[in-house]
This record gives C-alpha cells, structure tokens and sequence, in this order.
C-alpha cells in the first residue's frame, strides 16, 4: 500500500533504556549489507532458508549487486517479516542519476518503479512520509527493530571509535563528505544518553553508540531519501 503519511498507536509509556536482542551478522560482500541486515532479523530456520538460497533470491529479486531499499521489502515479504517502508521519494528518484554512488542507476530504475508500482498487489506496505527520531524510539520501545538507509561517510560509533576521528576532522574542516548508501539495523536506544544503538553488518559482533542528532543527519543525508523499514518483531 502506498500513501502519504504514517500513523502508530503508540502507547505512553516505553522504557528509558531498550536493546532488542538480535543475533548479529557481517556482510560477506562491499554490496550486501541490506541483506545481512535482514539475515540478523530472521529466525534461525529462516536464516538458513535465506543463506542456502542467497544466490537464487539475489537472480529472483533481479537486483543483482544493487539492492535498494524496495528490493529488501521484496524479500521481507518472501519471509512473512511483518514490516512498513516510509520513504520520502516513491520510486527512483531521479536526482540520483548524477550521484556517482548510484553507478547503475539506468539500469536499476526499471526495476525499482515496476516494485513500487505492483508494491500493493504484492503485500508490501509503503507510505510516502518522512520522521523525527522520537518516532524512532517510540517503534523501537513498542514494536520492534529498524532496517535504516545512512550514509556511511557519516556513521561513526561513539564505543568502538569506528569512523568517529575521520567524522570529526571533516566536521573541523567544514567538509561535506561524499554519499555512501549503507544500510544498518536500529535495535535500541538509551535516553539518558541521547543515543541510538545499532548494529553494522560491516562490523563484528558488537552493538555501536551515535548520538540521536549524528544518526539524523546520517540518514537524512542526500541520496538516502530517508529510506526507513520498520519492522514488526517485537515479541508479545
């Protein structure tokens, strides 16, 4: 279904520290961290559904090498993850034509707006809307964990150190850093910290810290049209 905004039946109350448990899983490839990022939401017996049929998924899903966020909500749906897509841009945006990240963007824009088109006949949920990060914690608390678009150029984890002295030099120099689409999974938040939790399938085993401010301008970056999964995996 595809509309043009998003409500939830937030409840009032949610704790002031969450982390969503989930099993953690790095990307084999420098193209599929989406997929790995679905592969740490799936049950073990899903998982390995998904990793015995990882090549077969990739030539049914037709993306090849080139997942966008419409893909994995393709293949969300292949394995009944319950989950809604908020996105600020239905279909390929077509500013990304010029983005030298977006390499096959010819050749991936078919693709993309057929999904988007058949989005409602197929079961997939898509709302055209975009959210300040208190929705992002309040889906968190309530209802499960978040698959995020992002640039990596502007992730950094305030723990592991992990991209934090390159994001503090640019940020010194007043350097706009070139966008690198990279998708990760929100599993918890602190508020007394003011900060996200979330795990990086280009990392090891290790839950990463960003402030709420950090993570909003890295997923708002140009060329993510904020892209948001939530997904529905909360146990009840």
């Amino acid at each position: 279904m595809i509309v043009r905004s998003t409500m939830e039946d937030i409840p009032s109350y949610i704790p002031d520290i969450l982390e969503n448990p989930i099993v953690h899983f790095t990307q084999r490839y420098d193209w599929d961290c989406g997929l790995a990022c679905i592969l740490m939401v799936l049950d073990r017996r899903q998982r390995q559904t998904f990793l015995s049929q990882f090549q077969q998924m990739c030539d049914e899903g037709q993306f090849g090498k080139s997942t966008w966020t419409i893909d994995l909500c393709y293949v969300l749906k292949d394995f009944n993850v319950p989950h809604r897509y908020l996105t600020k841009t239905i279909g390929a945006n077509p500013n990304h034509r010029v983005n030298d990240y977006y390499k096959s963007y010819t050749l991936d824009m078919l693709r993309v707006n057929n999904k988007f088109r058949y989005a409602e006949q197929n079961g997939v949920d898509v709302r055209q809307c975009t959210v300040n990060y208190r929705f992002l914690i309040d889906h968190l608390g309530t209802y499960g964990n978040i698959i995020l678009l992002i640039s990596a150029s502007l992730l950094y984890c305030d723990l592991c150190k992990f991209n934090k002295l390159p994001c503090e030099i640019r940020s010194c120099l007043s350097i706009t850093p070139s966008y690198m689409g990279h998708y990760i999974v929100l599993c918890g938040y602190n508020k007394k910290l003011q900060k996200f939790m979330y795990r990086n399938p280009a990392c090891k085993d290790r839950v990463c810290y960003i402030p709420y401010q950090a993570l909003d301008k890295a997923r708002k970056a140009n060329g993510t049209d904020e892209d948001i999964i939530l997904l529905y995996d909360k146990p009840t």
